[in-house]
């Protein structure tokens, strides 16, 4: 399912033009990734919950050479479902 997708759904069942619908999602989006991108937990109650998490640098190895290369630390996002969605999700 594309944002697209869930713009036409959201349309069609609650009879509001595309084009305003589109643009609630758009900037709920971009909400979400605002708050990450400032390291705060965004909780979607019964959906889940996202999160920033550090991962340390470690030491990788290049699959051609076999060489060792450092990996840099980063931040990535996590995910963790929520209830609903775990039970409803199987």
């Amino acid at each position: 399912m594309t944002k697209k997708d869930i713009v036409l759904k959201v349309a069609a069942e609650t009879g509001l033009k595309q084009l305003d619908v589109k643009h609630v999602v758009q900037k709920s989006l971009e909400t979400v990734v605002d708050a990450l991108a400032k390291g705060e937990t965004v909780e979607l109650r019964n959906f889940g919950i996202f999160k920033v998490k550090a991962r340390k640098g470690r030491t990788g190895r290049n699959p051609r050479t076999g060489e060792k290369v450092p990996v840099p630390p980063k931040k990535v996002v996590v995910f963790k479902p929520g209830l609903l969605m775990k039970r409803d999700v199987r």
